[in-house]
């Protein structure tokens, strides 16, 4: 019986977002792909899309599947959830592995990704990626999803969910990786934080910005599978 993994896509994404990387782990793993609320069709409640509502969907999509000892990946946001999740509900999740994931929140931090969530600079300068963005949230508009991201990430540097004092009681393994490129996670960012976590390793992946479908994805299968292995 292969064990379970769940895969958490990153903001603005959605599970369809991860689909190369599971077709990869398919061999070993039984595969969950989680479109958060709000993203690849489904409903948007503003007053739900936060990270703590992220956290405890996690929670609830393990639970109402009955799964235990399970592994995550989580790529940018999907991992801050998943370790919130962790957190907040011990006892379901097994391993986690991030990638990219940004965890030094702050209202100066926030401030520099709110920049890239223009929506007009948005429509002028990135017009494939809005189609995209069209496509992947449908039938919820776009801009909608960007107007719901933006506030989430202005609530996460107003108020971090997760900090040194939390992350130092996580008692679970965590993969904590992040592109030598990645301007939004920061690699010493990733590894301040990464020290806060009594059982994390930490790698900088070389050449590797933030953008997944710039990540080489056999690479990364092989870690989170090596990964999962000596942790399962």
């Amino acid at each position: 019986m292969k064990p379970p993994l769940l895969l958490l896509h990153g903001a603005l994404g959605s599970a369809a977002q991860l689909q190369p990387l599971a077709e990869r782990l398919a061999a070993d793993f039984d595969v969950y792909p989680l479109s958060f609320g709000g993203h690849g069709g489904q409903p948007l409640d503003a007053a739900r899309f936060t990270m703590t509502h992220f956290a405890a969907e996690v929670s609830y999509f393990l639970a109402e599947r009955g799964l235990d000892h399970v592994h995550v990946f989580g790529y940018s946001m999907g991992g801050y959830a998943a370790i919130l999740s962790a957190a907040t509900d011990p006892g379901r999740i097994r391993s986690i592995t991030t990638l990219g994931t940004k965890f030094d929140w702050s209202p100066e931090t926030a401030a520099e990704e709110l920049r890239m969530l223009d929506k007009e600079k948005m429509q002028a300068k990135i017009p494939q990626f809005v189609e995209q963005l069209s496509r992947t949230h449908a039938p919820t508009e776009w801009h909608a999803v960007v107007d719901a991201t933006t506030a989430m990430m202005r609530e996460l540097g107003e108020q971090p969910v997760l900090n040194e004092l939390n992350l130092a009681q996580l008692s679970i393994p965590v993969q904590v990786l992040v592109g030598e490129q990645d301007r939004t996670a920061g690699v010493e960012a990733s590894r301040q934080f990464a020290a806060y976590l009594p059982e994390a390793t930490f790698e900088v992946l070389p050449n590797t910005p933030h953008p997944l479908e710039r990540v080489d994805l056999a690479a990364l299968a092989l870690r989170i599978r090596e990964f999962a292995g000596a942790n399962g």
